[in-house]
């Protein structure tokens, strides 16, 4: 492909905000065009633009045809140590809908930090929280990652430099937010740090300079906390935002090179797709994650994602299928806890613990309520201060596993103390769980036991929805 400088379109105004810009990032305009044309070409885009090209994009007000717009954003951005949008300069492309932003996983690394770099800037937009969830938005990503799931290089220019401690800040600000996230929700101020951390500290970095090494670790670093942000934003019911965050975490991932990483991304989509009632998807998503990292990734990520598929199928009623991938992550999970090489941090959440809670969920969804209470049993207690989300989600679980059982008693017990625990967190996952409780009691509607239990709930889950972030 082959651009030249004729323009898109032609516009009489001169583009006094792209002519500010280039004053205020010190470039001249025989660099900016030397530039641009060096990011054309990693795009395979012959192009020759010159000093005369930025002259008539100020002074006439042309556009060059996309993407060049995208590169002349990315390469002011450089100098100026901020993310800047084609919109900014007065080049915003015909086509790029807010609602789209986010979505895009593009082949070229360049391309896709302009992508991460335009979404994370602009993701406290309301239209990225009340937009829907689109199992179909997943297509494209997952098929290019499977097909590619690493890039050659990750090495790239610029004015400052990417550090030591850069690095270590990412990883830092991804744990946090997700031991907050664990304890408390997704709605904490912890756990939603993570997205302004994206945008205050990630961007700056991706348009930093670096080597290949330590650009495959800051990409890497970025996958880990835009995962952990669309967690928190999942955990809320933000779901179209969660899909954004997850989509630029597969990205991120590839350019990393690494796959382990890229399988745990995918295995956290997957999950976001059985929770949002598509599990056959979902089947499809994680098998696709576990394959393509079965050589590389750690015993315990393998486990995970076997885990997630054991979910995928119980939410299609195969139990047959759902009981051989359990006993494949249990036999991983085995294996990881009795190895003797390097896990990776991100993933140690995933635990005998937390294998058995899900396994409880798995036989529940499958309705073999016996089979769910011997997973309990099996089950060592998690820590309510650590997990406190999580022991509180299984409470739930168990609750309606009871009502399966015919056993209101103990589905009473286990509701009243979800309530108590529950009452704790900033999580509309956790108050659809409450909810999902009183709707399995419905046939005891009438019992004063239930009815107290039901008005409890109620109060917790409009507690949640309206108390202040942590």
């Amino acid at each position: 492909m082959e651009l030249s400088d004729h323009p898109a379109r032609t516009a009489r105004t001169p583009n006094e905000a792209l002519a500010r810009l280039i004053e205020a990032s010190g470039m001249s305009h025989h660099a900016l065009a030397r530039r641009v044309n060096d990011l054309a070409e990693q795009a395979g885009i012959a192009s020759s633009y010159t000093h005369t090209s930025v002259v008539n994009w100020t002074r006439r007000g042309m556009v060059p045809r996309p993407p060049i717009p995208a590169f002349i954003a990315q390469v002011l951005a450089e100098p100026l140590g901020r993310p800047v949008d084609p919109a900014e300069i007065g080049m915003a492309q015909a086509g790029q809908s807010a609602d789209r932003v986010g979505l895009d996983f593009h082949r070229d690394v360049h391309q896709a930090v302009h992508t991460a770099t335009r979404f994370w800037s602009t993701v406290h937009r309301r239209t990225f929280v009340t937009s829907a969830f689109a199992v179909g938005a997943y297509s494209t990503p997952v098929t290019r990652w499977l097909a590619v799931p690493t890039d050659a290089d990750a090495a790239h220019r610029g004015r400052n430099r990417v550090g030591r401690q850069d690095l270590e800040a990412l990883w830092t600000a991804a744990a946090a937010a997700q031991r907050s996230d664990s304890k408390y929700g997704g709605g904490t101020r912890t756990a939603s740090t993570a997205a302004a951390f994206l945008n205050e500290r990630a961007i700056p970095l991706l348009h930093a300079d670096c080597t290949d090494a330590v650009g495959k670790e800051l990409f890497a670093g970025t996958a880990e906390l835009a995962r952990v942000a669309g967690w928190s934003a999942l955990d809320m019911g933000h779901h179209a935002l969660a899909q954004r965050h997850f989509i630029q975490a597969l990205r991120m991932a590839r350019a990393a090179g690494r796959l382990d990483i890229g399988c745990h991304v995918l295995t956290n989509m997957a999950l976001q797709t059985i929770l949002r009632g598509y599990p056959d998807e979902a089947v499809d998503m994680v098998q696709g994650a576990y394959d393509r990292a079965r050589h590389v990734a750690a015993p315990r990520v393998l486990a995970f994602a076997k885990l997630i598929e054991a979910r995928a199928h119980a939410g299609l009623g195969d139990a047959r299928s759902a009981a051989g991938a359990l006993a494949s992550s249990e036999q991983l999970l085995e294996r990881a806890d009795t190895g003797q090489g390097d896990e990776p941090a991100w993933i140690s959440y995933y635990t005998p613990a937390r294998m058995a809670a899900d396994a409880v969920e798995i036989h529940r969804d499958l309705g073999l309520p016996v089979a769910a209470l011997r997973w309990n049993n099996r089950a060592t207690p998690m820590s309510t201060n650590d997990f406190t989300r999580s022991v509180g989600l299984r409470m739930t679980v168990l609750a309606t596993a009871h009502l399966q059982n015919r056993d209101l008693d103990q589905a009473l017990a286990h509701g009243q103390r979800a309530v108590i625990i529950l009452s704790r967190v900033r999580s509309t996952r956790a108050t659809d769980y409450l909810a999902g409780v009183v709707r399995a009691m419905a046939p005891w509607h009438r019992d004063p036991r239930v009815i107290d239990l039901s008005r409890r709930a109620h109060q917790a889950i409009t507690f949640s929805a309206n108390s202040v972030a942590i």
